[in-house]
C-alpha cells in the first residue's frame, strides 16, 4: 500500500501528480464514445437501418440502468482514496470488497429481472416494431454483461482513488477494443446484426474484469483477504456506505431527470428544435469527457488530502492543500469549459457537421450556440465540485444541491418556456440549473475550506 506524500502541493511534483491523474482519465473518458460512435458506424452500414435505431433506442434503456448504479464508480473512489491518504491499507481493501459484492448482487439481480426489465422498458419506449425486435434482440446479449460491468464500475473508482490512472486507461482500453474487434467479427464477418453488437460488448466487459481482477492479484490484494474478512460485514462501515451510495444515487437520478425533461421539452417545440437541441446536448457532452477527466484527479487528491487530515499535525497543511487543489482544478476545467464553448461557437458548421450533414438543423444551431457559453462555463465548475465532494464523501451536500437546482434553478424557468414555447428560455432554464450548482458546491466548499474539514 502506498503511502501518499503531504509535501506542500504549490510545487512541480503536485501540479504532475494533478495533470497526470486528468490526462489519464481524458484519454479514459475518450475511448468511451469513440468505440460507441464505431458501433454505430457498423450497425449503420447494415442494409437495414432498423439495427442502427434498434440500438439507439435500447441504449437508452441500458443508459437508465447502469447510470442509477454509477454511485458503484462515485462511492468508491473517494472512500478509497480518504483510506490511501490515511496509509490505511485495510481500508483500501476493505472499500473495494464491500462495494465490488454489492455490484456482483446489484448485476446478478438484474440477471434475474431481465425480462420484467425488458418489457417494462420497450413498453414506454416509442419505436416501429422491427425497430423494437433490434433493440431487443441487442438487449438480451446485452443484459448478460451487467454484473461485469458493474463490478468493474468498483475497479475504476478503486484504481482512481489509489491514483492509478494507467491502470484505467489500460481497462478501458481492453474494453473497448474488445469490443471494436468483436463488433467486425460478429456483425460484419458474421451477421450477427444488433445481437452480435450486444454480444461484443457483454465480453469486452468480462475481458476488462478478468484484466482489471490480474492487475489486483498482482500487487497481492488478495492473499490480504482472510484478514479483513470479519470486517467486510461491519455494521457501522456498511450504514456508511450505504447512506452514501443513496445520496448519490438521488443525486444521478435528478441529474437524469433534469436533461430528460430538456430534451422531453425540446420535442414539444418540433422536430427540428428536438434535433438542434440533441445536437447541442451532444456538444455539453463531448466537453464533459474531458472536464470529467480533471472531476477525476480532484476527487482522487481531494480524498487523500481529507484522509490525510484525520493526523492533527497534518490538519492546517491539508487544508491548504484542498484550497490549492480547488484553484488548479476550478481554473483548469473552467477554461477547458469556455473553449469547448467558444470553439463551437467560432466554427459550428465544421464542428457540427461531422455529426449531420442536415443543413437546416446546422442552420438551426447558429441561433443558439452562444447558450453554450453560461452552460459550459458553469457546467465545468460544478462537475469539478462534484468531483470535489465525491472525494470527501460528502454525498449529503451533492444531493441537496442537485435536487434545489433542478427544482428552483430549472423548473420553473423550463415551465416558462413549455407555456411560451421559447427555445431561448429553455436553454436559459439549463445554464440556470448549472449556474445554481456550480454557486451552492462552490459556497459549501468554501465553508469546507474554512472550517478545515
Amino acid at each position: 500500500m502506498p503511502r501518499y506524500s503531504a509535501s506542500q502541493p504549490k510545487n512541480p511534483s503536485f501540479y504532475r501528480r494533478f495533470f497526470r491523474l486528468a490526462f489519464f482519465n481524458i484519454l479514459s473518458n475518450l475511448i468511451v464514445p469513440l468505440a460507441g460512435l464505431i458501433d454505430l458506424a457498423f450497425l449503420g452500414h447494415l442494409g437495414d437501418i432498423r439495427h442502427f435505431t434498434g440500438v439507439a433506442l435500447a441504449t437508452i434503456l441500458f443508459d437508465y440502468i447502469y447510470w442509477t448504479f454509477g454511485f458503484l464508480r462515485m462511492g468508491t473512489t473517494g472512500t478509497t482514496a480518504q483510506a490511501a491518504g490515511r496509509a490505511d491499507a485495510e481500508g483500501v481493501l476493505l472499500t473495494g470488497l464491500r462495494n465490488g459484492l454489492l455490484a456482483l448482487g446489484l448485476g446478478l439481480a438484474i440477471l434475474v429481472l431481465q425480462h420484467p426489465l425488458r418489457e417494462i422498458g420497450f413498453t414506454l419506449l416509442t419505436a416501429a416494431p422491427d425497430v423494437k425486435a433490434s433493440g431487443q434482440s441487442y438487449y438480451n446479449a446485452l443484459i448478460w454483461g451487467a454484473p461485469a460491468t458493474l463490478i468493474n464500475y468498483v475497479l475504476i473508482g478503486w484504481f482512481v482513488g489509489r491514483e492509478q490512472g494507467g491502470r484505467t486507461l489500460l481497462l478501458s482500453a481492453v474494453a473497448n477494443g474488445t469490443n471494436i474487434m468483436l463488433d467486425y467479427l460478429f456483425i460484419v464477418r458474421w451477421g450477427w446484426e444488433s445481437s452480435g453488437a450486444g454480444a461484443a460488448t457483454a465480453i469486452g466487459q468480462y475481458l476488462m474484469l478478468a484484466v482489471g481482477l490480474t492487475l489486483v492479484y498482482s500487487e497481492g490484494w488478495f492473499g490480504k483477504i482472510p484478514a479483513v474478512a470479519a470486517r467486510i460485514f461491519d455494521k457501522k462501515e456498511l450504514l456508511a456506505s450505504f447512506t452514501l451510495n443513496g445520496d448519490i444515487l438521488v443525486r444521478t437520478l435528478a441529474l437524469i431527470s433534469t436533461f430528460a425533461l430538456f430534451t422531453n421539452l425540446s420535442s414539444t417545440l418540433g422536430t427540428l428544435v428536438l434535433a438542434t437541441n440533441t445536437l447541442l446536448l451532444q456538444a455539453v457532452s463531448l466537453a464533459a469527457y474531458f472536464i470529467d477527466g480533471i472531476a477525476f484527479a480532484t476527487e482522487s487528491l481531494g480524498a487523500v488530502f481529507q484522509g490525510q487530515s484525520q493526523s492533527d499535525s497534518l490538519r492546517d497543511s491539508c487544508a491548504s492543500h484542498k484550497a490549492s487543489l480547488m484553484q488548479l482544478s476550478g481554473g483548469t476545467s473552467l477554461g477547458f469549459g469556455l473553449l469547448f464553448a467558444i470553439a463551437f461557437i467560432l466554427f459550428p458548421k465544421p464542428i457540427f457537421g461531422m455529426l449531420t450533414d442536415h443543413v437546416e438543423v446546422i442552420e438551426r444551431v447558429n441561433n443558439y450556440v452562444l447558450w453554450l457559453l453560461p452552460v459550459l462555463g458553469f457546467a465545468s465548475v460544478a462537475y469539478m465540485l462534484d468531483g470535489y465532494f465525491l472525494g470527501l464523501t460528502e454525498g449529503a451536500v451533492l444531493r441537496k444541491s442537485m435536487i434545489i437546482a433542478a427544482l428552483v434553478g430549472f423548473a420553473p424557468t423550463a415551465t416558462v418556456a413549455w407555456q411560451l414555447q421559447n427555445n431561448h428560455v429553455l436553454w436559459l432554464a439549463l445554464s440556470l440549473f448549472m449556474a445554481a450548482r456550480a454557486l451552492m458546491l462552490g459556497r459549501q466548499a468554501m465553508i469546507s475550506v474554512i472550517k478545515g474539514h
